[in-house]
């Protein structure tokens, strides 16, 4: 057996290392332009997250969204804007949450002061990640206001559980509460549940996981994007609204994965739906009632979620004219839960 001289095996050596610097450049490259491509059809001058897919409207958990994002790419310029747009045009006067939706087609374009606690849970993660990443007080003590809100206003106990309200107003009932597993963003309760053990937070992400072994509906046993929990204990598809595992719950597997919380029943059957041989591509959306499907498949950002959920390779990150607003951001978090897992 021959010997390999050591000249030879150095010059190797160096361009192996050349090469993990050239596809590590590329990477690095995809990801700026994934980014800049985000920030140039979703995002406007002022910091206005733009919802395409719903008529151009912005909301928190967009906002939300957008700052996580910026936080994770190193923006903070975008971060900024973003930022002061969201305290600005729906930060509440009367608590330190923020409406939920914001419409340039009305006067005035916030109608509605309820807020919505995903958005808020967002944008209270982002600024408790920038605050460490930019050193920066401002941020830190924003992203505590917020987060002592949700706990005071939006966690409350239903039949045993500790759960989190949608919203302040509307969902909580004198025997019931209507419920969206959804809004439960456990990457962020697990570094609040750190930060002030004093707070709900574990109990949250433990009774999150035990819900979701309840919410097995239909022929899938699939999570409804809205449930209700009685006083009793008994959960069910919530009246109000259809009966669909869709938009809402395809969000799930991402937020409970990216914790490393992904045990809860109705996870494996979500993707045991998308990626059921009968029916490819998987729809969008089923009614776990009738078994009514959408006429259409999951988008490029709920694909991801799926490999996500089952330790695949994902798509490219950037987003391609078929992605809407929600798909390209669904996109980019994934990729963004994929770094930090």
């Amino acid at each position: 057996m021959k010997t390999i001289p050591s000249r030879v095996i150095a010059v190797l050596t160096l361009v192996a290392g050349l090469c993990g610097i050239v596809t590590a450049s590329a990477d690095e490259r995809r990801v700026d332009r994934a980014w800049e491509a985000y920030v140039d059809r979703f995002i406007t001058d002022e910091g206005r997250v733009i919802d395409t897919g719903n008529g151009n409207i912005s909301h928190s958990e967009g906002q939300g969204w957008g700052m996580m994002l910026a936080q994770h790419y190193g923006d903070q310029q975008t971060f900024h804007k973003l930022w002061q747009w969201t305290r600005q045009q729906l930060g509440r006067q009367d608590v330190s949450l923020f409406s939920w939706r914001y419409d340039p087609s009305k006067t005035p374009p916030v109608r509605d002061n309820n807020n919505a606690s995903d958005g808020d849970l967002f944008i209270a993660w982002a600024l408790y990640l920038a605050a460490e990443q930019w050193d920066n007080r401002n941020y830190a003590n924003g992203s505590s206001s917020i987060r002592r809100a949700i706990v005071d206003e939006l966690v409350t106990d239903m039949a045993g559980y500790t759960v989190l309200l949608p919203g302040i107003e509307g969902f909580k009932h004198s025997d019931t509460a209507d419920l969206n597993l959804s809004y439960w963003f456990v990457p962020a309760m697990q570094d609040f549940a750190e930060m002030a053990p004093e707070e709900p937070w574990q109990a949250l992400i433990d009774d999150g996981v035990s819900l979701l072994d309840e919410t097995t509906f239909g022929r899938y046993r699939l999570p409804t994007d809205w449930v209700t929990l009685t006083a009793d204990g008994v959960v069910s598809p919530a009246e109000e609204w259809e009966p669909r595992f869709s938009f809402d719950a395809v969000r799930i597997p991402l937020y409970f994965a990216w914790g490393g919380r992904d045990e809860g029943a109705s996870i494996g059957s979500i993707t045991a739906f998308w990626n059921d041989p009968a029916y490819q591509p998987a729809s969008a959306w089923i009614n776990v009632t009738t078994d009514e499907r959408a006429e259409y498949p999951i988008s490029r950002g709920v694909r991801a979620i799926n490999a996500f959920a089952n330790n695949q390779a994902l798509p490219d990150p950037v987003p391609k004219e078929e992605d809407d607003y929600y798909s390209a951001t669904l996109l980019l978090l994934t990729h963004m839960a994929d770094d930090m897992r």
